[in-house]
């Protein structure tokens, strides 16, 4: 735990500037990617008709899945405190967003996001390899930005960002198998 709290230190106060500082609460927002969803729901409708509504359908029991099993199982078992309220972490935290009281091993951002990622690269990896990748680094930035602004330890979003991968494993693994992925054509 003593080298989570030291990264957590060092991403959250040494590692800090004053671009940062404006620009990673909004990138953690999840209101803030209102329009790529609405995106890639025209994106997906537009390419792929057919299977939109199995899609829509997998890809929400995705999200459905990461959020019920951070919040309701995980966090409720482990009842890890966030760095704000964290014994040995909450004089020295930088809290850019409002501190939050609830558990915080697994973040659920991390787990959401992830999950998704993982669902989008699965499920589209057929149709455009090179762009899919940035779907990854758009989780990881995400994830990265919960540690910057204080919300979580990095441990918490490891925890969240591998159990996201692995139910946006097995979501993607179900519709391909039951849907052959999403291929144009």
């Amino acid at each position: 735990m003593q080298m989570d709290r030291s990264l957590f230190y060092y991403i959250n106060n040494q590692w800090s500037n004053d671009l940062f500082d404006a620009v990673m609460p909004f990138i953690r927002n999840q209101y803030v990617w209102a329009p790529f969803y609405l995106f890639l729901l025209v994106f997906v409708l537009i390419n792929f008709r057919s299977r939109l509504w199995w899609w829509l359908l997998f890809f929400i029991a995705t999200f459905a899945l990461t959020d019920l099993l951070s919040v309701q199982v995980v966090k409720q078992l482990v009842q890890r405190p966030r760095p704000c309220v964290d014994g040995i972490t909450s004089q020295s935290v930088r809290m850019l967003i409002p501190c939050s009281y609830s558990y915080s091993f697994v973040s659920s951002h991390a787990a959401n996001h992830f999950g998704i990622a993982m669902f989008l690269f699965q499920t589209m990896k057929h149709f455009s390899k090179p762009w899919i990748w940035l779907i990854m680094l758009w989780a990881s930035v995400i994830c990265y930005a919960q540690v910057y602004v204080g919300a979580h330890f990095p441990f918490d979003v490891a925890g969240g960002g591998l159990l996201g991968l692995f139910i946006g494993h097995r979501t993607a693994t179900i519709f391909n198998k039951q849907f052959g992925g999403l291929k144009v054509g």
